[in-house]
């Protein structure tokens, strides 16, 4: 390539970065708002934006109860086609008691339950089994319900209507989950919700849950339940409703929900659409009941109980005198799917931006500190070759910023470390090509052979040292999390960079001068 086109190249890319780069030191209204900045830059991690640092702690003994209850199902369902009707169940923490009527019930429900490889049966008392999943079962359950937990958080929260940018959600040992929202103050709802959405017609309505008892005073019928409708906010009790413990549909097979306004009402809504058999299902519920209120139940609550005017097949809406956030946090809910099993929020820390700003400043101090000391070495050490080598690393700063600005990449406080190591790794590569020159001008080679063997020489040392800094970035990437990411994203980028500032930008400077002109002597 010749050096004039060589030369126009460079400047092209040093001038993209220096315009990447200075795009994050716009404010973001300004940027938006005219075509002479990108919209998009750097963005800066939890550690130096501030935010919400939240644990959460997923009740993994449900799913083993939810497990239990599967196998309970199953083993009645075979039993009841067997003609063995004489056998009751019973769920409690951590076993499924099975309670047959006679010696041989309980010969049958054992022979059908040793069958399964997940349980052990033992006996309690004359003929009733209690039922435990085996130990590396109850790890497979734990283990399950762990993985669809942190899918469904991930989903959530990288929702691509109304998610939450630049977040992290990750596993913190064996039952917790760590998530990381830079830039809030508050937790959204969508990791208070577990996000059962359940459909229910309900039998009666009282204004609270004593009136609605004493409605009743044989007790409540026979599979019912008492659900509350809450306020907004306060958790105020608006009204107690009778309800079908088994619900009559549920929101397994909803396909999309958004947040939408009512005009007629004048407030924000979330509306529905069910999928091809969903909506053939809730049609057939609807047009059976009409007249009747529907109660809309999401996590045991009710949210509202609209009575149902006509057939309501694919589309549907629930009301609740939302706000726009509540509205998008349960579009976001409803849209990513249910949580497998309830989740609490173990801590909660809220990191404030003044200590997010001292460690920009901390950050930067440091490297333009290791930027300068390492000038000075250069200078000092190398002379006029030193000052070409300065001024291929400050280009190489500027990439590395532009580079992150231009994939929109995350910078974190471990980050910034990352860049500072940069520094190094870009002086690193100038010594060996200045060495490298060094040798061959003592062997007697003239100073234009000596740029020229120094640098093909110094090539596969180069890139042999950075290839395996590469590799460890990787392996911190692929298998890190959270601040060890933020590093490694950063080194991996100061990496390439940095073989780029030394094989390109400072042989171009080598080929300008001296170039193809004979020289006495080189100043290194």
């Amino acid at each position: 390539m010749r050096l004039r086109t060589k030369w126009i190249l460079l400047g092209l890319l040093v001038s993209f970065s220096v315009w990447m780069s200075a795009a994050n030191f716009i404010p973001e209204e300004t940027r938006k708002a005219t075509l002479a900045w990108p919209d998009e830059v750097m963005r800066l991690g939890l550690d130096l934006r501030g935010g919400i640092h939240i644990v959460i702690g997923p009740d993994l003994d449900v799913a083993i109860e939810q497990e239990l209850t599967t196998i309970q199902k199953r083993t009645a369902a075979d039993l009841e086609s067997k003609g063995t009707t004489g056998v009751q169940f019973l769920i409690e923490p951590k076993q499924l008691l099975v309670k047959p009527a006679t010696a041989s019930d309980r010969d049958a429900a054992r022979e059908l339950l040793e069958e399964d490889d997940r349980v052990a049966v033992s006996d309690v008392g004359d003929y009733d089994l209690s039922v435990t999943l085996t130990g590396d079962w109850i790890q497979e359950v734990r283990e399950r319900a762990m993985l669809q937990a942190l899918e469904v958080l991930r989903r959530r929260i990288d929702d691509p209507i109304a998610g939450i940018p630049e977040s992290v959600v990750t596993r913190q040992g064996d039952d917790r989950i760590l998530v990381q929202i830079p830039g809030m103050s508050r937790v959204p709802d969508i990791f208070r919700q577990t996000g059962h959405l359940e459909f229910k017609i309900v039998q009666d309505y009282a204004p609270t849950e004593d009136l609605l008892r004493k409605k009743h005073p044989q007790g409540l019928p026979a599979g019912t339940v008492i659900a509350p409708e809450l306020e907004k906010g306060t958790n105020k009790v608006l009204g107690a409703y009778l309800l079908p413990e088994a619900a009559d549909m549920r929101g397994d097979q909803l396909e999309d929900a958004s947040v939408q306004f009512d005009p007629t009402r004048n407030e924000r809504t979330v509306g529905f659409t069910w999928s091809g058999d969903g909506g053939r299902e809730f049609g057939a519920l609807t047009e059976r009941s009409i007249g009747k209120q529907l109660a809309i139940v999401i996590d045991r609550n009710v949210v509202s109980a609209p009575v149902i005017q006509s057939r309501i097949s694919q589309q549907g809406q629930i009301t609740g005198n939302f706000t726009a956030t509540q509205a998008s946090d349960l579009a976001i809910v409803l849209r990513s799917g249910a949580l497998p099993i309830p989740t609490r929020i173990e801590e909660e820390r809220t990191i404030g931006p003044a200590l997010g700003a001292d460690s920009i400043r901390s950050g930067v101090n440091a490297s333009l500190l290791g930027l300068g000391l390492g000038v000075l070495f250069l200078i000092v050490y190398y002379r006029f070759a030193g000052l070409y080598a300065s001024v291929a690393l400050a280009i190489n700063m500027v990439l590395v910023v532009a580079l992150m600005s231009l994939f929109t990449g995350t910078l974190t406080l471990p980050g910034l470390a990352g860049l500072v190591l940069t520094v190094a790794t870009a002086v690193d590569g100038n010594v060996i090509v200045f060495e490298r020159i060094r040798e061959e001008l003592r062997s007697g080679r003239t100073p234009r052979t000596a740029i020229l063997q120094g640098f093909d020489k110094a090539l596969w040392t180069i890139l042999d040292a950075n290839i395996t800094n590469m590799i460890a970035g990787v392996i911190l990437y692929s298998f890190g999390t959270g601040p060890v990411k933020g590093f490694a994203v950063t080194l991996l980028v100061g990496i390439v960079t940095s073989v780029f500032s030394v094989l390109v930008v400072t042989r171009a400077l080598f080929d300008w001068k001296p170039g193809n002109r004979p020289v006495a002597e080189l100043s290194i």
